[in-house]
C-alpha cells in the first residue's frame, strides 16, 4: 500500500497547482510558461545574475536554460556583458523591453494571489500564511534564521501592545479590550520595574522583534509570566519554548517558589510549551472579556 504521508502530500500538489493555475502551459495569460516566468523574475530581482546562479536556484539544466536566455536576447528582452572580473562570466539583466514585459506579469501574480487570500477571514489568511512559512522552513536545505533575545529597550513596550492586538485580532478575533488589557499589564511593568526581580525578553531576526515574553513579581514567593507573543513569520524555530525556559531561569535565580500564568483554551501551541515546560493546569473559567466566548485558564508551576 502507499505511504499515507506521500499520498496527502501529493494529494496537496494536485490541489495547489490547480488552484493557482499552474497547470497551463502559459502562465497568467501570457505567452510565456511558468518556467519562462521564473527565469524572468530572477532576472528582475537579482543585481546582474549569470546564468550559473540561475540555473543552481531553480534547478534548471544548463543547457536547457541557455536555450531560453537565447530565445529571451533573441526577443530583446534579455542583455548580457562580459564581467569585467573573469572573462569567462556573463552577468546578465533584463533590457527596458524585458522590464516592460515583466511588469504586467508581476502585477498579476500579486492581483491572481490577493484575490485567492481576499475570500478568507482574516484569522485563516494568517493562518493560511503561517503554514506555507512553516513548509517553506521545513523543506529548505538553509538553517533557519538565527534569533538573540534581549531586554527591553525604548520603544520595544510600544511594539509588543501594537502586535498583540494585531495578531490575536487577525488569529483569534479578539477586539480593542485585548489590546487595552495588554497596554495596562506593560504600562504597569514599566511603571514598577524592579530589575532584580523582573525582566522583558525581545527576540529579534534579522535586525527585527519577532516575539516578546515578561517575568513580573506577584509577591516575595510567586511571579507571573506574562505577554508571550511569537510572530507568525518565526513561528516553527523553538523560539516561544526558549521564551518560557527564559522566564522559568531567570525566576529560579531570583528566589521565586513559583510561577503562575493565565491563558486560553483556544491558544494551543501555547499550551503546549506551558505543559512541555512543566506547568500544571490549575482551574478554568468561561468569558467574553475580548468579545468571542473563550475558556481562561490559570496555569501554576513549583519552581
Amino acid at each position: 500500500m502507499a505511504d499515507p504521508q506521500v499520498a496527502a502530500v501529493r494529494a496537496f500538489n494536485r490541489f495547489y497547482t490547480r488552484q493557482i493555475g499552474l497547470l497551463s502551459d502559459r502562465h497568467l495569460g501570457s505567452p510565456f510558461s511558468l518556467t519562462e516566468v521564473r527565469v524572468l523574475y530572477e532576472l528582475a530581482h537579482r543585481e546582474r545574475p549569470t546564468a550559473s546562479e540561475i540555473a543552481r536556484e531553480l534547478g534548471l539544466d544548463p543547457g536547457y536554460l541557455s536555450r531560453l536566455l537565447q530565445k529571451f536576447r533573441k526577443r530583446r528582452l534579455v542583455t548580457r556583458e562580459r564581467s569585467a572580473e573573469d572573462a569567462r562570466l556573463s552577468h546578465l539583466s533584463l533590457t527596458k523591453v524585458g522590464q516592460k514585459v515583466f511588469a504586467p506579469l508581476e502585477r498579476g501574480a500579486s492581483e491572481q494571489i490577493s484575490a485567492l487570500l481576499r475570500p478568507l477571514p482574516a484569522a485563516n489568511r494568517a493562518r493560511l500564511v503561517e503554514s506555507m512559512g512553516t513548509i517553506q522552513r521545513i523543506l529548505s536545505p538553509v538553517s533557519p534564521p538565527a534569533y538573540t533575545l534581549r531586554q527591553h529597550r525604548t520603544g520595544d513596550i510600544g511594539w509588543v501592545i501594537h502586535r498583540h492586538g494585531v495578531v490575536y485580532f487577525e488569529e483569534y478575533g479578539w477586539d480593542e479590550r485585548f489590546e487595552a488589557l495588554v497596554a495596562e499589564i506593560a504600562a504597569k511593568f514599566v511603571q514598577n520595574f524592579d530589575p532584580a526581580n523582573e525582566r522583558c525578553w525581545i527576540a529579534e531576526m534579522n535586525g527585527a522583534a519577532v516575539g516578546s515574553v515578561f517575568l513580573v513579581r506577584q509577591s516575595e514567593q510567586s511571579a507571573k509570566l506574562r505577554l508571550l507573543l511569537v510572530e507568525p513569520a518565526a513561528r516553527g524555530l523553538g523560539l516561544g519554548q526558549r521564551l518560557v525556559q527564559e522566564c522559568i531561569d531567570f525566576a529560579r535565580a531570583a528566589g521565586y517558589r513559583e510561577i503562575t500564568l493565565w491563558t486560553q483554551a483556544e491558544l494551543l501551541a501555547a499550551r503546549h510549551i506551558y505543559e512541555k515546560a512543566g506547568f500544571h493546569l490549575a482551574n478554568l473559567e468561561k468569558h467574553h472579556q475580548f468579545g468571542p466566548e473563550m475558556v481562561g485558564e490559570m496555569w501554576h508551576m513549583t519552581l
